[in-house]
């Protein structure tokens, strides 16, 4: 593949050097095209020895050549790491008054960013528009890791870690050169919930459920090739299925107890398009945990733990839409039992909910939860079928964003 790997002028600019010598490795043929400004921090030298390739700055570098032009015509994919508040701005300007700014507006190949910069910069109204300008024009930037920073700040705004970056750009590329894949959600922002919740009983025991939150990474990453903007509430989601994520600019919202989700949920569903409710939701929590760790009194049995009711926040979302035209779209775990399918018990519910869509799965040892294939059915809110969806959960996960960028185009 023919990357072009731009890198503007921040101190996170040494991480260009890792990110380039892991592409070559990986058998890329990458082409370094700096700004002015970077190359204070990181020398041509450097560049040229570990990609082969000459490297320039400005469109005068190289006039019979068209460089300008050439570089991004040419190229399978662009990455730029990192791109800071002042590269931003100027491409979502549409400015082309260095190399590395003429070629953005010439590349018709998936665009990567990788944003790097102070927290108060990142967080500024004038970085948070330009970044959803850019996002709307389906330039891929991720979110920014959050950590150490120059001297002895910390906080958001960190360049993700080189192995994150090239991660996250070649799966754009890869979604890049497929044809198949679509991107109705461009220009959407959805919110989806994975994982499950834990009730805490006493400071180190807890509540909980079987759900890995797989489903809820699928549903997000394809949210995220199809265009949209994401949101994931992740409920005790391990470190190594939301990083891709993050790499991939999914925003991702740590929560542990249904309150913290309910209430993480809420806020992000605020300019949410649709709220896609995944994660496995304690319905009963204790009411009472106690401060310290309850001990075991030999001879003696434990006293009982007192449960009260959880908030349905499916069927909050859906009678209280935070937007009106708003698409709420909930899961329904179902076992069966005492005569009634699972798929009875998902009509039932269907109609309890008042969700736009309910996407059915029958779970058990080895099933639904924690495999990596998943089995649904999407019914609409009076409890009739609207798709039926098996295979890998990425599969199911188009699936149900198909039922949903179809309502949200009909509106």
């Amino acid at each position: 593949m023919r990357i072009l790997l731009g890198v503007s002028g921040g101190i996170a600019a040494y991480k260009a050097v890792l990110l380039l010598r892991l592409l070559r490795e990986q058998g890329h043929a990458v082409r370094v095209v700096p700004t002015a400004a970077a190359l204070r921090f990181v020398g041509a030298p450097t560049f040229e020895a570990l990609s082969g390739e000459p490297v320039s700055t400005e469109v005068f570098d190289d006039v019979p050549g068209v460089q300008h032009v050439g570089l991004g015509q040419e190229a399978d994919l662009v990455v730029v790491a990192p791109a800071t508040a002042d590269l931003l701005a100027r491409a979502a300007a549409g400015r082309a008054d260095d190399l590395l700014t003429s070629t953005l507006l010439v590349a018709r190949c998936p665009v990567v960013m990788a944003p790097a910069m102070h927290t108060e910069m990142w967080q500024h109204p004038a970085t948070r528009a330009n970044v959803e300008t850019l996002r709307g024009r389906g330039v891929h930037v991720i979110e920014p890791a959050s950590g150490r920073l120059t001297g002895a700040d910390t906080g958001a705004g960190r360049l993700p870690e080189p192995e994150d970056i090239a991660r996250a750009a070649l799966e754009a590329a890869a979604v890049g050169a497929d044809a198949s894949v679509r991107h109705d959600l461009a220009g959407r922002h959805v919110v989806v919930s994975g994982g499950g919740t834990r009730e805490p009983i006493d400071p180190v025991r807890f509540i909980g459920n079987r759900s890995s939150g797989r489903q809820g990474v699928a549903l997000a990453q394809a949210a995220a090739a199809r265009g949209a903007q994401v949101t994931l509430v992740a409920a005790n989601l391990a470190a190594d299925l939301t990083a891709p994520l993050v790499a991939a600019g999914v925003s991702v919202r740590a929560v542990g107890s249904t309150a913290e989700l309910r209430e993480a949920v809420r806020s992000a569903a605020e300019s949410a398009d649709a709220v896609v409710m995944a994660a496995a939701v304690a319905d009963f929590r204790p009411s009472a945990p106690p401060r310290a760790k309850i001990k075991k009194v030999a001879g003696s049995s434990p006293a009982p733990i007192e449960l009260v009711e959880n908030p349905d926040i499916l069927a909050e979302l859906a009678a209280h839409r935070l937007r009106a035209d708003q698409v709420v779209v909930g899961f329904a775990a179902e076992t069966g039992g005492d005569g009634t399918s699972v798929l009875e018990h998902g009509r039932a519910k269907a109609r309890r909910k008042g969700a736009d869509l309910l996407a059915v799965n029958a779970v058990g040892e080895n099933l639904g939860f924690g495999t990596d294939v998943n089995d649904v059915t999407v019914l609409d809110a009076h409890g009739e079928t609207v798709a039926a969806v098996a295979g890998s959960k990425r599969e199911v996960a188009d699936g149900l964003w198909d039922a949903v960028a179809k309502i949200l185009t009909d509106m």
